[in-house]
């Protein structure tokens, strides 16, 4: 895999599938209608262009009480990783799981195009799987395994009041997406260690059923990756084969330094 830090191979489930994908095989598509330029984050202590306070503490509200009765969410996806230094967007499709268990969350991803590879977060560890090199690569987060949740579980079943401990929150205002009027939050990570790797992300939330139809992180050297989530069902039955890798009995294991 591609040089990654330890923290983005585990929060973004995309970067790690990008990695493994050779660059030569890369979809070299200009996207430039899919994302506008990261807008100008307000004056610290000062409030964003119409954000309201009041508004902001309903939506965080409206999370803490979804968040109570989160279960599972699963959704189709279109993930767009931008490369700023060689002007690269990288478009893949697939379906991703969430669901909430005794000990904390599991995520699945199943990219179906350009090229199949499965992501599975499970008791705080990370496994990518590649069909077309038969061969699964593991990363442990057992150490790191609330802080990667966190980042996970962001617009799908995450509460407002650890959003507001592990983030600076503002409301950018109100957008509607996929006929859904969604609240546009600017977040800005309080740990450094974070920040150093994910500097700033956008949310498109639905307080009402408090799930994000879209969400972009970016990276402090310009990066980012835009995620459009559609389909979305929530608190359903999804099923335990979705967080199972597919694998061969030949499939390698291997367990990067």
């Amino acid at each position: 895999m591609k040089e990654k830090s330890f923290i983005l191979a585990l929060v973004f489930l995309p970067l790690a599938l990008l990695a493994a994908q050779p660059s030569g095989q890369r979809a070299r598509t200009r996207v430039t209608s899919l994302v506008s330029a990261p807008q100008t984050l307000a004056t610290k202590g000062g409030p964003a262009q119409g954000q309201s306070a009041g508004e902001l503490k309903g939506v965080l509200g409206q999370m803490d009480t979804g968040a109570k009765n989160f279960k599972s969410a699963q959704a189709d996806f279109e993930w767009d990783q931008y490369q700023r230094v060689v002007d690269d967007h990288n478009i893949q499709k697939g379906q991703i799981y969430f669901r909430r268990t005794k000990t904390g969350i599991d995520a699945a991803v199943k990219v179906v195009s350009p090229e199949a590879k499965q992501v599975l977060f499970k008791d705080g560890q990370l496994r990518l799987y590649q069909p077309k090199i038969n061969q699964v690569t593991e990363y442990t987060a057992k150490a790191n395994r609330a802080e990667v949740e966190s980042f996970m579980s962001l617009g799908f079943g995450a509460s407002g009041t650890d959003l507001a401990r592990n983030f600076e929150v503002k409301l950018d205002g109100w957008e509607t997406v996929d006929g859904v009027r969604t609240a546009k939050l600017d977040l800005t990570p309080k740990e450094e260690k974070i920040k150093s790797s994910v500097s700033r992300v956008l949310l498109w939330l639905d307080p009402a059923r408090n799930i994000s139809l879209k969400q972009q992180f970016f990276e402090p050297n310009g990066d980012y990756r835009l995620t459009h989530y559609t389909n979305i069902k929530v608190n359903g039955k999804v099923p335990d084969d979705a967080f199972r890798l597919k694998t061969r009995s030949s499939t390698q294991i291997v367990h990067p330094q």
